[in-house]
């Protein structure tokens, strides 16, 4: 190897080493994505009238966030348009019931959900849910989830941001582009993820392997 082909290997070495340095610090920053479907959280009393006094749900995967899972169980969500069958519930049981839908689904139930944030029902519009042993006309509870990111303190720190602050995201990719209105929910129990619907996802080809970034 003579003296020029020694220096354009030096170089090359450098270049890679800098190109490999940026990517992993632009992945520091990189969030996966939780892509969720229309579902249903059910209070205990709730699930008693739907599945029989003392039911009790039966696991049928881990989800992203500590101590939450799906269920083998589904439910009827019926509106005053029309219905929607096998809905799937996610455990564990909540001191309200709270219903998932996506905007779309409002035109078939002939409803108008709220977009809020989970746990924040106040105001919102009620429905009726059907089991295999009765059902229910919840009072409040219908919503369309607000986009949103878990993270801990320490990621929150990390990022820069606080709990309950409402940031953008980035989106890349050939059908990419921004969300605005993402809430930072940031507590010791989370694990990092960009929670978005179907809808949302379907709109910029994101899938659960995606990535985002936060753009204050």
């Amino acid at each position: 190897m003579d003296k020029y082909e020694a220096i354009m290997k030096l170089l090359l070495e450098a270049i890679e080493s800098n190109i490999s340095s940026t990517e992993v610090k632009e992945d520091i920053y990189e969030i996966p994505v939780g892509v969720s479907n229309r579902h249903v959280h059910l209070s205990q009393s709730d699930l008693n009238s739907l599945f029989g006094e003392g039911y009790q749900m039966t696991k049928l995967k881990d989800l992203s966030q500590p101590g939450q899972y799906a269920c083998k169980e589904t439910v009827t969500i019926c509106g005053p348009k029309g219905a929607i069958e096998k809905v799937r519930i996610l455990g564990p049981v909540r001191s309200k019931t709270q219903v998932e839908v996506l905007t779309g689904d409002s035109f078939k139930l002939g409803v108008v959900p709220h977009v809020k944030m989970s746990g924040d029902l106040y105001g919102t519009p009620g429905i009726t849910l059907v089991g295999p042993k009765g059902s229910i006309q919840v009072k409040e509870g219908l919503i369309v989830a607000q986009r949103h990111i878990h993270m801990t303190p320490k990621d929150a720190e990390h990022f820069g941001v606080n709990d309950g602050q409402i940031v953008s995201i980035q989106v890349n990719g050939v059908r990419g582009g921004i969300y605005n209105n993402v809430v930072i929910r940031s507590n010791d129990t989370s694990a990092l993820e960009c929670h978005i619907d179907i809808e949302e996802a379907n709109a910029m080809n994101i899938n659960n392997v995606s990535k985002i970034k936060i753009i204050k």
